[in-house]
């Protein structure tokens, strides 16, 4: 099995996420209550993965 450390995937994941939103940024059909809301979304991810990551060392 795959060592990965606890909070990475979501870290990872909330950067997907957060550049998801910021490219539907530009797209004109796309409410902006929405994409911000995708853009903090993701960046809250990044945010705990990173707290994970911290409170977590080897």
């Amino acid at each position: 099995m795959v060592n990965v450390r606890e909070g990475l995937i979501p870290a990872v994941l909330g950067s997907a996420v957060t550049t998801t939103g910021v490219a539907l940024r530009n797209n004109r059909n796309m409410k902006p209550l929405i994409t911000g809301s995708i853009i903090g979304f993701g960046l809250a991810h990044i945010v705990l993965g990173a707290i994970d990551l911290v409170e977590h060392r080897r």
